[in-house]
C-alpha cells in the first residue's frame, strides 16, 4: 500500500466513525442505531460527533455490568482474523497522529522490548478486571484518544464542563501530552505500550487471513524495512511479528508482499543453501 493511498485511507477511518457535525453544532451526542455499532478502531463513544461505539468502552461496558460482550467479541474476531492489526496501520487517526509526531526533528530513542507486553496487562486489567470489580470504566476515563476528541472539545465549547473540572481530568491531559510527546522520539509509543485494542488484534497476526511474505533469496538484509516501518520492526525476520500493524510500507521492498494465510511462504523459487557457493554467501 503506497504512503499516499495508506493516509487517505487513515482519513477515513478518522471521518467516518465520527461524521455527526451536528454534535459539535449543536454539543449534543448522536444516540441513533449507529451507536450501537462497534468501529474497530479507538474511538470515544462521547465524542460530540462520534456515530459509532468504541470496541474497547463497549468491552468495559459489559464489564461494569457483568455480562457478556459476544457482539463487541465477535466484531473484534472477524476484523481480526481477516487482517489481523491491518486496521491499526492503515485506518486509526491516532496511529496516524504518532506517524506525523514522529515526522518532527527531535532525539530519537528505541522503544524497550518489554514495553509491548504492557498493553496486554492494559487490557486484563483496565478494560476487563478493573471495571468488573469497580463498575466503572477506567480505560475509557484515562484514554488519551477520548480525551483528544471528546475531553478538550466537550470543555472548550461547554461551561457547564468547564466547571465541572477536577483532578482527574488534569490526568488525562497529562497521559494526553505525554504520549504526543514522546511520539516526537518514539515509533507510536501508545500503539506498542498501552493500546489494549492492538493488543486484542496482535493476537491474530499469526493466523489472520491477510498475511506477509518474504522471500529471502531476494533480501539484501538491508534493513531499510525496519527504517520505515512504523513500529519500528524487521518483518524481514519475522512476517508474522504480533508488533505488525500490517501497512504494508514495507511492501516498496520487492523481498516483502501482502499474500494470504495460504500463501505466507517465502515466494519465488527457493535455492537450498546447501546448493549456494561461497561467493554466493558473501553476496
Amino acid at each position: 500500500m503506497g504512503y499516499l493511498k495508506r493516509r487517505i485511507f487513515q482519513g477515513i477511518g478518522a471521518v467516518l466513525p465520527n461524521a455527526y457535525v451536528q454534535g459539535f453544532l449543536s454539543a449534543s451526542l448522536y444516540q441513533g442505531p449507529l451507536k450501537n455499532v462497534c468501529t474497530p478502531l479507538l474511538n470515544c463513544y462521547a465524542c460530540p460527533s462520534a456515530l459509532l461505539s468504541c470496541p474497547i468502552g463497549t468491552l468495559q461496558h459489559f464489564m461494569a455490568i457483568r455480562s457478556v460482550p459476544f457482539y463487541a467479541i465477535g466484531t473484534l474476531s472477524v476484523v481480526g482474523a481477516s487482517v489481523g492489526r491491518m486496521t491499526c496501520g492503515t485506518l486509526c487517526p491516532f496511529g496516524t497522529l504518532q506517524d506525523l509526531l514522529y515526522k518532527v526533528r527531535s532525539w530519537k530513542f528505541p522503544i524497550p522490548a518489554w514495553a509491548r507486553y504492557i498493553r496486554y496487562a492494559a487490557l486484563v486489567v483496565l478494560v476487563f478486571a478493573v471495571p468488573f470489580f469497580t463498575r466503572e470504566s477506567w480505560f475509557s476515563k484515562l484514554c488519551p484518544v477520548g480525551t483528544l476528541i471528546a475531553g478538550v472539545p466537550w470543555v472548550t465549547m461547554n461551561v457547564g464542563v468547564r466547571a465541572m473540572i477536577g483532578a482527574l481530568f488534569w490526568v488525562k491531559i497529562s497521559i494526553l501530552l505525554f504520549f504526543v510527546t514522546t511520539s516526537t522520539m518514539v515509533k507510536r509509543p501508545f500503539c506498542r505500550a498501552f493500546c489494549p485494542l492492538g493488543a486484542i488484534f496482535s493476537l491474530f497476526n499469526k493466523t489472520s487471513f491477510v498475511q506477509l511474505a518474504w522471500d529471502p533469496d531476494t533480501c539484501t538484509r538491508c534493513g531499510k524495512c525496519q527504517k520505515i516501518c512504523p513500529v519500528d520492526i524487521r518483518p524481514d525476520r519475522k512476517p508474522t511479528d504480533p508488533e505488525c500493524v500490517r501497512c504494508l510500507d514495507c511492501t516498496r521492498c520487492p523481498s516483502l508482499k501482502a499474500t494470504t494465510v495460504f500463501h505466507r511462504q517465502p515466494f519465488g523459487p527457493m535455492i537450498p543453501r546447501a546448493e549456494k557457493t561461497p561467493a554466493e554467501e558473501v553476496i
